[in-house]
């Protein structure tokens, strides 16, 4: 069915009224192939509190905004290569119902829906698009997931030393590698976390001497390994020169704010 909607005119207005939703502050979401399969307003687990984002589901990203005017006006677009996405699915606990996790690389958090249906909807169509992807490029599933970032209210006292206080001068930070809440002493180091910056961000004292080990375990086998490269060459070869270069180099929504998937079912109809 997707299939069918890549060169509809239906599909095209579609993805012109999503971009012009977002105005100058998003970046061009009509590309050749892309289809719009559904959109809907889920519940986004935020760093403060839950907070409503409006969502849309293409064939190959997950894009979402703020909301500040319903079906008309979004901000703080985000966009998310489904390629890099695994959902896993959250068992209902007090008010927070309906919800998955949305994990990627460089970033994961927690949505709710308004319905268990809808809940299923997305998360099928969600799969399913996933799945048509690799199949399609022939890549295989990203497997390393950023964590998520434990919202502020659930922590309020250090979950590394357990005895600072949050205060207005004791601030809240997170790990960025194992999404807990932290206070300035237990996260004052940093480490490279390439999946999700260039730059060394900051990690709690638990996970900088883990990270720590795992890198020089890693550079000690590197070693080793060109170590027994080179031994294994100079057996091999010799007093000759080769020309052969063998170097190893290490290296909370209501139902009726939602529209989810209208567009595959429905679409066809408006062409």
């Amino acid at each position: 069915m997707v299939d069918r909607l890549v060169n509809s005119e239906a599909n095209a207005r579609r993805i012109t009224m999503v971009e012009s939703c977002f105005g100058s502050s998003g970046q061009p979401l009509a590309v050749p192939g892309r289809v719009l399969v559904g959109e809907g307003v889920l519940t986004k687990i935020c760093r403060k509190k839950p907070k409503p984002r409006q969502f849309f589901l293409f064939n190959d990203i997950l894009v979402y905004g703020n909301i500040l005017i319903n079906k008309k006006k979004y901000n703080k677009q985000h966009v998310i290569p489904l390629e890099e996405v695994k959902l896993e699915s959250l068992q209902d606990e007090g008010q927070l119902r309906n919800g998955w996790l949305i994990r990627t690389a460089s970033k994961s958090f927690a949505v709710y829906a308004a319905t268990s249906t809808e809940k299923q909807e997305w998360m099928a169509h969600i799969n399913k698009c996933i799945e048509d992807l690799l199949r399609k490029s022939g890549k295989k599933a990203v497997e390393v997931h950023a964590a998520v970032w434990v919202p502020d209210s659930e922590a309020n006292v250090c979950m590394h030393c357990k005895k600072t206080q949050f205060t207005v001068l004791n601030r809240r930070h997170h790990c960025r590698n194992c999404g807990t809440v932290v206070c300035g002493p237990c996260s004052s180091k940093r480490f490279l976390l390439p999946n999700q910056s260039t730059k060394q961000l900051r990690v709690c004292l638990n996970c900088f001497d883990k990270l720590s080990r795992d890198k020089a375990q890693q550079n000690s086998t590197n070693i080793n390994y060109l170590r027994n490269s080179l031994k294994d060459r100079s057996e091999s070869s010799g007093d000759d020169d080769s020309d052969d270069d063998d170097n190893f180099v290490p290296s909370t929504t209501t139902p009726e704010q939602s529209e989810i998937f209208v567009y595959v079912s429905k679409i066809l109809n408006y062409q």
